[in-house]
């Protein structure tokens, strides 16, 4: 995957890069695995806006992508590598030996006519194999892996994102974070070798206002030029730093203030008031 600039013959692409798409084998994606997508500009079941600055942009399809991997061990071959406007990884398309075919997320060096599989038991370390991570080696690069056992891969699933397996200890397994944490998942889960490509993709400048748009992102305005009624920091006579701790629009404390709820103390508290 290579990254271009582009002529300056206006100011919006003087600074933008974007990708040469080298890596791409077809340009129209595989038909049965396309879903309609309705776009909800960051609103609920109710209407109401639930995430801020979304709305817009351009028409997507939805690609259906095989994240539980749950095809097990029957043989497959990647068909092509494609683009997807829903994710920053490029996705591969598997045509397995009964000629069924499904989307998986792209490892990096993974090319057209290579062989994967999925399976409950011993197979080849090799970028895109599925495996059990109790039958994955200490110290393997994995991604697209599962908190619950079947439910789907939910971890290190963004361009060139990985997570180490650090070591294996009874029925846990220690993993290191693309954040660095270190978290215990079950060693039934599933995961896939290797690391996500695309990895130049936080590399790429969007260059002017209206590309960010065409993503469906709306533009964000600090809350110290917003009139009182709008925002806590609102208001005042001229330029003001807003009077107060930096809050969210709601007033809730930011910049370094906790909101994630310890569980055990929650559990502790419940159990006394009854």
């Amino acid at each position: 995957m290579g990254i271009k600039s582009y002529n300056p013959v206006s100011p919006g692409l003087r600074s933008r890069t974007g990708y040469t798409f080298e890596e791409l084998t077809v340009k129209e994606p595989y038909k049965k695995l396309l879903q309609s997508l309705k776009k909800n500009a960051g609103r609920n079941n109710m209407g109401r806006i639930t995430i801020r600055h979304r709305g817009g942009g351009h028409k997507r399809q939805y690609r259906i992508i095989d994240f539980k991997r749950n095809k097990l061990d029957i043989s497959g071959v990647i068909e092509t590598i494609e683009y997807d406007p829903n994710r920053t990884p490029r996705i591969a398309l598997i045509k397995y030996a009964d000629g069924d075919r499904r989307y998986i997320l792209a490892p990096m060096d993974i090319k057209v006519g290579d062989p994967v599989v999925s399976t409950d038991g011993e197979a080849e370390i090799l970028p895109g194999n599925a495996l059990l991570i109790k039958n994955i080696p200490v110290g393997t690069n994995i991604h697209n892996i599962e908190f619950r056992i079947g439910a789907g891969g939910q971890i290190a699933r963004t361009a060139g994102g990985y997570a180490t397996l650090m070591a294996k200890e009874g029925s846990y397994a220690l993993l290191k974070m693309p954040s660095g944490e270190l978290r215990k998942v079950h060693v039934n889960c599933r995961a896939t070798i290797g690391q996500l490509g695309n990895i130049e993709h936080s590399n790429i400048s969007v260059g002017k206002a209206g590309r960010t748009r065409w993503k469906g992102i709306r533009p964000t305005v600090r809350g110290t030029v917003m009139n009182p009624i709008d925002h806590p920091h609102g208001g005042g006579e001229g330029k003001t730093k807003g009077g107060r701790i930096p809050v969210t629009p709601w007033g809730k404390p930011t910049k370094g203030y906790k909101t994630r709820r310890n569980k055990r103390t929650t559990k502790f508290i419940v159990k006394r008031r009854k």
